[in-house]
Protein backbone atom coordinates (compact mmCIF):
# COMPACT_ATOMS: atom_id res chain seq x y z
CA UNK A 1 0.00 0.00 0.00
CA UNK A 2 1.21 3.33 -0.74
CA UNK A 3 1.07 5.95 1.67
CA UNK A 4 0.26 9.59 0.36
CA UNK A 5 0.59 12.84 2.07
CA UNK A 6 -1.34 16.66 1.07
CA UNK A 7 1.20 18.94 -0.42
CA UNK A 8 1.47 21.94 1.56
CA UNK A 9 0.53 24.83 -1.17
CA UNK A 10 3.11 27.68 -1.33
CA UNK A 11 2.71 31.48 0.08
CA UNK A 12 1.63 33.63 -2.48
CA UNK A 13 4.43 36.03 -3.41
CA UNK A 14 4.51 38.92 -1.26
CA UNK A 15 2.62 42.10 -2.29
CA UNK A 16 4.62 44.81 -2.65
CA UNK A 17 3.03 48.58 -1.83
CA UNK A 18 5.03 50.66 -3.22
CA UNK A 19 8.93 50.78 -4.32
CA UNK A 20 11.48 53.52 -5.57
CA UNK A 21 15.66 52.57 -6.30
CA UNK A 22 16.42 52.44 -2.28
CA UNK A 23 13.37 51.71 -0.51
CA UNK A 24 10.10 48.81 -0.98
CA UNK A 25 6.98 48.94 0.86
CA UNK A 26 5.32 45.76 1.23
CA UNK A 27 2.71 43.70 3.34
CA UNK A 28 4.09 41.69 6.07
CA UNK A 29 1.43 38.97 6.57
CA UNK A 30 0.32 37.96 10.03
CA UNK A 31 2.97 34.72 11.41
CA UNK A 32 5.69 35.60 9.53
CA UNK A 33 8.99 36.54 11.19
CA UNK A 34 10.81 39.55 9.44
CA UNK A 35 14.12 37.92 9.67
CA UNK A 36 15.75 34.57 11.02
CA UNK A 37 16.08 34.62 15.05
CA UNK A 38 17.45 31.87 17.47
CA UNK A 39 14.23 32.98 19.88
CA UNK A 40 11.64 31.06 17.32
CA UNK A 41 13.73 27.83 16.15
CA UNK A 42 10.61 26.15 14.49
CA UNK A 43 9.31 29.30 11.71
CA UNK A 44 9.97 28.76 8.38
CA UNK A 45 8.75 32.24 6.67
CA UNK A 46 10.75 35.03 6.90
CA UNK A 47 10.18 38.27 5.13
CA UNK A 48 13.67 39.51 4.55
CA UNK A 49 15.30 35.71 2.84
CA UNK A 50 11.52 35.54 0.77
CA UNK A 51 11.89 39.50 -0.22
CA UNK A 52 15.26 38.59 -1.48
CA UNK A 53 14.77 35.66 -3.59
CA UNK A 54 11.49 37.23 -5.00
CA UNK A 55 13.61 39.98 -6.30
CA UNK A 56 15.79 37.65 -7.83
CA UNK A 57 18.60 37.82 -5.15
CA UNK A 58 18.48 41.79 -4.43
CA UNK A 59 19.60 41.95 -0.84
CA UNK A 60 17.13 43.58 1.15
CA UNK A 61 17.61 45.42 4.73
CA UNK A 62 15.15 45.90 7.34
CA UNK A 63 14.86 49.42 8.67
CA UNK A 64 12.17 48.86 11.66
CA UNK A 65 10.47 46.23 12.65
CA UNK A 66 6.81 44.42 13.03
CA UNK A 67 6.15 41.66 15.53
CA UNK A 68 5.49 38.22 14.24
CA UNK A 69 1.47 38.70 14.64
CA UNK A 70 1.29 41.70 13.10
CA UNK A 71 0.38 42.52 9.88
CA UNK A 72 0.23 45.42 7.16
CA UNK A 73 3.04 47.96 5.63
CA UNK A 74 6.57 47.15 6.47
CA UNK A 75 9.43 49.19 5.14
CA UNK A 76 12.73 47.72 3.41
CA UNK A 77 15.82 49.18 1.67
CA UNK A 78 17.65 47.96 -1.25
CA UNK A 79 20.88 48.87 -0.26
CA UNK A 80 22.66 50.15 2.85
CA UNK A 81 23.15 53.52 2.30
CA UNK A 82 19.83 53.52 1.94
CA UNK A 83 19.19 51.51 5.27
CA UNK A 84 21.32 53.96 7.33
CA UNK A 85 19.41 57.03 6.09
CA UNK A 86 16.08 55.44 7.09
CA UNK A 87 17.07 54.12 10.06
CA UNK A 88 17.85 57.93 11.38
CA UNK A 89 14.78 59.13 10.17
CA UNK A 90 13.09 56.57 12.52
CA UNK A 91 15.59 57.37 15.06
CA UNK A 92 14.77 61.20 14.92
CA UNK A 93 10.72 59.39 15.13
CA UNK A 94 10.36 61.70 12.04
CA UNK A 95 8.25 58.94 10.96
CA UNK A 96 4.27 58.79 11.29
CA UNK A 97 2.71 55.59 11.85
CA UNK A 98 -1.07 54.31 12.22
CA UNK A 99 -2.36 51.31 13.12
CA UNK A 100 -5.81 49.99 13.99
CA UNK A 101 -6.06 47.13 16.87
CA UNK A 102 -9.48 45.02 17.98
CA UNK A 103 -9.41 45.06 22.15
CA UNK A 104 -11.17 44.54 25.03
CA UNK A 105 -14.01 46.31 26.57
CA UNK A 106 -14.74 49.78 25.64
CA UNK A 107 -11.55 52.15 25.26
CA UNK A 108 -11.47 55.86 25.63
CA UNK A 109 -12.79 58.19 22.97
CA UNK A 110 -9.27 59.76 22.49
CA UNK A 111 -6.22 59.35 25.27
CA UNK A 112 -2.60 59.91 24.74
CA UNK A 113 -0.43 57.33 27.05
CA UNK A 114 2.93 58.70 28.64
CA UNK A 115 3.70 55.75 30.00
CA UNK A 116 7.78 55.11 30.17
CA UNK A 117 8.88 50.82 28.92
CA UNK A 118 11.49 48.78 29.97
CA UNK A 119 13.17 46.53 27.31
CA UNK A 120 11.79 43.35 27.79
CA UNK A 121 15.11 41.46 27.69
CA UNK A 122 16.41 44.24 30.36
CA UNK A 123 17.32 43.88 33.58
CA UNK A 124 15.08 44.57 36.46
CA UNK A 125 16.88 47.86 37.88
CA UNK A 126 17.41 49.04 34.09
CA UNK A 127 15.80 53.06 33.71
CA UNK A 128 12.36 52.94 31.54
CA UNK A 129 12.53 54.72 28.27
CA UNK A 130 10.05 57.19 27.70
CA UNK A 131 7.15 56.22 25.52
CA UNK A 132 3.85 57.96 24.08
CA UNK A 133 1.07 56.74 22.03
CA UNK A 134 -2.17 58.23 21.03
CA UNK A 135 -5.01 56.28 21.22
CA UNK A 136 -9.06 57.03 18.93
CA UNK A 137 -12.00 54.24 19.17
CA UNK A 138 -13.04 54.21 16.06
CA UNK A 139 -16.16 52.01 17.11
CA UNK A 140 -17.52 50.41 19.70
CA UNK A 141 -19.26 47.14 19.76
CA UNK A 142 -21.62 44.71 22.16
CA UNK A 143 -22.16 40.97 22.20
CA UNK A 144 -25.29 39.66 23.27
CA UNK A 145 -23.36 37.08 24.95
CA UNK A 146 -21.24 37.02 28.51
CA UNK A 147 -17.61 36.37 28.68
CA UNK A 148 -17.71 37.21 32.28
CA UNK A 149 -21.48 35.92 33.88
CA UNK A 150 -20.72 39.46 35.64
CA UNK A 151 -21.73 41.52 32.83
CA UNK A 152 -24.45 40.47 30.24
CA UNK A 153 -22.63 41.21 27.22
CA UNK A 154 -18.93 41.25 25.95
CA UNK A 155 -17.80 44.61 24.62
CA UNK A 156 -14.67 45.42 21.80
CA UNK A 157 -13.72 48.65 20.80
CA UNK A 158 -11.87 48.97 17.44
CA UNK A 159 -8.78 51.71 17.78
CA UNK A 160 -6.15 53.65 15.72
CA UNK A 161 -3.01 53.91 17.56
CA UNK A 162 -0.56 56.20 16.66
CA UNK A 163 2.73 55.37 18.61
CA UNK A 164 4.98 58.98 18.83
CA UNK A 165 8.48 56.14 19.99
CA UNK A 166 9.32 53.03 18.80
CA UNK A 167 9.64 51.31 21.77
CA UNK A 168 9.37 46.71 21.42
CA UNK A 169 5.64 45.92 21.82
CA UNK A 170 5.06 49.62 22.95
CA UNK A 171 1.33 49.76 21.23
CA UNK A 172 0.57 46.35 22.96
CA UNK A 173 1.96 47.13 26.37
CA UNK A 174 0.33 51.11 26.39
CA UNK A 175 -3.29 48.69 25.90
CA UNK A 176 -2.28 46.02 28.48
CA UNK A 177 -1.44 49.43 30.78
CA UNK A 178 -5.05 51.15 29.76
CA UNK A 179 -6.79 47.38 30.91
CA UNK A 180 -7.72 46.78 26.79
CA UNK A 181 -5.54 44.16 25.86
CA UNK A 182 -5.48 43.64 22.19
CA UNK A 183 -7.74 40.13 21.23
CA UNK A 184 -5.18 37.68 20.48
CA UNK A 185 -2.20 39.24 22.06
CA UNK A 186 -0.79 35.73 23.70
CA UNK A 187 1.88 37.96 25.94
CA UNK A 188 0.15 41.27 27.05
CA UNK A 189 -3.84 39.98 26.91
CA UNK A 190 -6.26 37.49 28.16
CA UNK A 191 -5.56 34.10 27.69
CA UNK A 192 -9.30 32.42 28.08
CA UNK A 193 -11.19 35.77 26.89
CA UNK A 194 -8.55 35.66 23.10
CA UNK A 195 -9.71 31.91 22.76
CA UNK A 196 -13.02 32.86 23.26
CA UNK A 197 -13.27 35.28 20.41
CA UNK A 198 -11.14 33.12 18.50
CA UNK A 199 -14.17 30.31 18.68
CA UNK A 200 -15.87 29.40 15.45
CA UNK A 201 -18.83 31.02 15.89
CA UNK A 202 -17.20 34.21 16.87
CA UNK A 203 -14.36 35.77 14.84
CA UNK A 204 -12.85 32.42 13.95
CA UNK A 205 -9.49 33.33 14.07
CA UNK A 206 -6.75 32.96 17.00
CA UNK A 207 -4.53 35.78 15.84
CA UNK A 208 -3.09 38.58 17.44
CA UNK A 209 -5.77 41.59 16.16
CA UNK A 210 -3.17 44.79 15.53
CA UNK A 211 -2.44 46.08 12.18
CA UNK A 212 0.27 48.11 10.49
CA UNK A 213 -2.47 50.48 8.30
CA UNK A 214 -0.12 53.70 7.25
CA UNK A 215 3.30 54.92 7.31
CA UNK A 216 4.38 58.71 6.48
CA UNK A 217 7.88 59.94 6.30
CA UNK A 218 10.04 62.34 3.95
CA UNK A 219 12.41 60.35 1.96
CA UNK A 220 16.19 61.03 3.29
CA UNK A 221 17.34 60.68 0.14
CA UNK A 222 15.26 61.80 -2.66
CA UNK A 223 13.39 64.76 -0.31
CA UNK A 224 9.86 63.61 -1.33
CA UNK A 225 7.04 63.46 0.94
CA UNK A 226 6.01 59.44 1.01
CA UNK A 227 2.82 57.75 1.78
CA UNK A 228 2.56 54.28 2.69
CA UNK A 229 -1.11 52.60 2.79
CA UNK A 230 -2.00 48.58 3.36
CA UNK A 231 -5.17 49.61 1.70
CA UNK A 232 -7.69 48.68 4.76
CA UNK A 233 -8.81 51.69 5.60
CA UNK A 234 -11.78 52.77 7.84
CA UNK A 235 -14.92 54.64 6.02
CA UNK A 236 -15.99 56.96 8.88
CA UNK A 237 -19.25 57.75 6.52
CA UNK A 238 -20.08 54.40 6.53
CA UNK A 239 -18.41 53.36 9.62
CA UNK A 240 -16.46 49.95 8.67
CA UNK A 241 -13.56 48.74 7.26
CA UNK A 242 -13.31 48.54 3.65
CA UNK A 243 -10.80 47.67 1.05
CA UNK A 244 -10.81 50.19 -1.54
CA UNK A 245 -12.87 48.76 -4.79
CA UNK A 246 -10.83 47.11 -7.07
CA UNK A 247 -8.25 45.92 -4.43
CA UNK A 248 -8.25 42.51 -3.86
CA UNK A 249 -5.06 42.57 -1.46
CA UNK A 250 -3.85 39.62 1.01
CA UNK A 251 -5.97 37.44 2.81
CA UNK A 252 -5.05 39.76 5.95
CA UNK A 253 -7.00 42.67 4.49
CA UNK A 254 -10.36 40.62 3.59
CA UNK A 255 -9.82 38.73 7.55
CA UNK A 256 -9.99 42.40 9.15
CA UNK A 257 -12.98 43.46 6.80
CA UNK A 258 -15.02 40.47 7.84
CA UNK A 259 -14.08 40.50 11.12
CA UNK A 260 -16.17 44.10 11.33
CA UNK A 261 -18.90 42.81 9.65
CA UNK A 262 -19.40 39.62 12.45
CA UNK A 263 -18.91 42.45 15.22
CA UNK A 264 -21.45 44.93 12.94
CA UNK A 265 -24.16 42.13 13.15
CA UNK A 266 -23.07 41.47 16.75
CA UNK A 267 -23.89 45.39 17.20
CA UNK A 268 -26.89 44.59 15.89
CA UNK A 269 -28.38 41.68 17.20
CA UNK A 270 -27.84 43.38 20.64
CA UNK A 271 -29.47 46.26 19.73
CA UNK A 272 -32.71 45.02 19.12
CA UNK A 273 -32.90 41.88 21.96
Amino acid sequence: MHSTSLAVPPDPPLTVLWRDAHLIAIHKPAGWLVHRTGLDAGETRFIVQTLRDQLGGQRVHPVHRLDKGTCGVLLLALHADAARAMGEVFQRHAVTKRYLALVRGWAPAAITVDHPLRPDDAPPDAPAQPAQTTFRRLAGFERAEAFDPRFAVTRVSLVEAQPRTGRRHQIRRHLKHLAHPILGDATHGKGPLNRWWAAPERLGHQRLWLHAQALDFVHPLTGEAVALRSGLCWDDAAQRLVVPAGQQGPDDLRHWVALHGVLHEAEVASRST
